[in-house]
């Protein structure tokens, strides 16, 4: 039977917190050191933002590796079925990083045109190709941690990820500092070239610790055999259901990114750290949906759907009180947080203007984020690909469309981020307790 108490939730869901700000803080890291650069500064912060809004694309759309390969290692463990699925993991894997290279080998050549696509122009689509094209390097090593992740949420362990994650994020701040800046004597300054070195060191030490721990701490091996799995066909099936998913949430990330860049370079560098921020926040949540994947996906294996429903209580409880906590935290810190990025005074104030949106939204979000990952938890994936399809072709490019007749700038893209959010979250809740209360009684 599994522990759905707060106590057992909190284990799952701290740990796993802390490992999922790793990718954030990597960005955020970067942001903030290039940002406070002396030469070009506002440039340089834009072509982080654009080129790792690029990523983070790329990172979800393969990325989902994680949720698929923790649902169904999670259910086979409520079933006792764990044994047929040990040479999955491998599999999956190696489906997922030989992916990752074709990415790499098509984007390469193609940088200036991609990132022009999101209206870089001049020194920040030159700033955008020089740092996309080395950090573009850690993109394997990112997806191979994100699946060795997916393993250990599916035997319902988040502490190795955590300290993995913490040596990475810990070892990607000194080096930033270090390669970005330069150290008089022992190393020249190399920018925003730096910062990119400084993700791929990370990425690289983080892949070499998820090695370790997998092969010392589990019973699963990374040894490749064939034939495949028979559940692989379940694998591909989520995959493909969550890849779709993943570009119409990408594409909401397109609209926005491109929309904040055509404003001007103080737009885009102001939506840079507001839309970093958020992205901290929903890693912050996401710890609560992690262990709502763990346990849902358990108690799903077992029929166990009386607390399966407890469980979602719970959960919604903690996401909105943490919801709250990083918001309130938000606030009192209003007029210091921006100066972390950047001292620009116009690029502070449109800050400045929007970020008590992106604030106001982390209760919402952490419904919907929570409610995101139990569906994930119990193989659902078809479902979340329908909502999100809805609430970004209906929902977000509308009314981002519609505001930006109106010149709202970054005010409409927020506003239709917090709608989004909306139309993301109540159909979950909505379908959750449609199919599942019913099962109870």
């Amino acid at each position: 039977m599994a522990d759905i108490s707060l106590r057992r939730i909190n284990q799952l869901a701290i740990p796993a917190l802390i490992a999922g700000i790793s990718e954030p803080i990597l960005s955020l890291t970067d942001a903030a050191v290039v940002g406070n650069v002396v030469v070009n500064p506002v440039e340089s912060l834009a072509a982080v933002g654009i080129v790792s809004t690029f990523l983070s694309m790329l990172i979800w759309v393969l990325g989902q590796t994680r949720s698929a390969i923790s649902s169904l290692l999670s259910q086979a463990l409520g079933a006792n079925n764990l044994e047929n699925l040990k040479d999955l993991p491998a599999q999956a894997i190696f489906i997922i990083t030989s992916l990752s290279v074709l990415i790499i080998i098509a984007t390469y050549p193609l940088a200036i045109q991609i990132f022009q696509l999101y209206n870089a122009e001049n020194l920040v689509l030159d700033f955008s190709v020089d740092y996309y094209k080395i950090r573009v390097f850690g993109f394997p090593f990112t997806l191979y941690v994100i699946a060795v992740f997916g393993v250990f949420r599916g035997l319902q362990n988040t502490y190795f990820p955590m300290l993995i994650a913490i040596t990475g994020a810990v070892l990607n701040v000194a080096l930033d500092l270090v390669l970005v800046n330069g150290i008089s004597g022992v190393t020249p300054a190399f920018h925003i070239k730096g910062a990119a070195y400084a993700s791929i060191i990370s990425q690289a030490t983080m892949a070499l610790m998820a090695t370790y721990y997998l092969y010392k701490k589990t019973s699963i091996t990374l040894r490749l055999r064939f034939p495949f799995n028979p559940k692989i066909k379940d694998f591909v099936l989520m995959i493909l259901n969550l890849f779709v998913r993943t570009l119409a949430l990408n594409a909401a990330l397109y609209f926005a990114t491109s929309f904040a860049t055509s404003y001007g370079k103080n737009y885009i560098a102001a939506y840079t750290i507001a839309i970093n921020l958020w992205f901290l926040g929903a890693f912050l949540i996401d710890g609560y949906a992690s262990a709502g994947n763990i346990l849902s996906g358990r108690l799903l294996g077992q029929k166990n759907y009386k607390h399966l429903l407890q469980l979602s209580h719970k959960l919604i409880k903690c996401g909105i009180v943490l919801g709250l906590v990083i918001a309130a935290f938000g606030f009192v810190a209003y007029n210091y947080i921006g100066l972390i990025f950047t001292k620009e005074p116009q690029v502070l104030t449109e800050f400045k203007t929007v970020f008590w949106l992106v604030l106001a939204m982390q209760p919402i979000a952490a419904v919907a984020f929570i409610f995101d990952g139990m569906f994930k938890g119990m193989g659902k994936m078809k479902y979340l690909r329908n909502v999100l399809l809805g609430s970004t072709f209906l929902v977000f490019i509308p009314v981002l469309y519609v505001l930006d007749l109106y010149d709202f700038k970054l005010y409409a893209i927020f506003i239709a981020f917090t709608l989004w959010m909306v139309a993301r979250g109540l159909p979950l809740i909505l379908k959750f307790r449609h199919d599942f209360i019913p099962l109870i009684k």
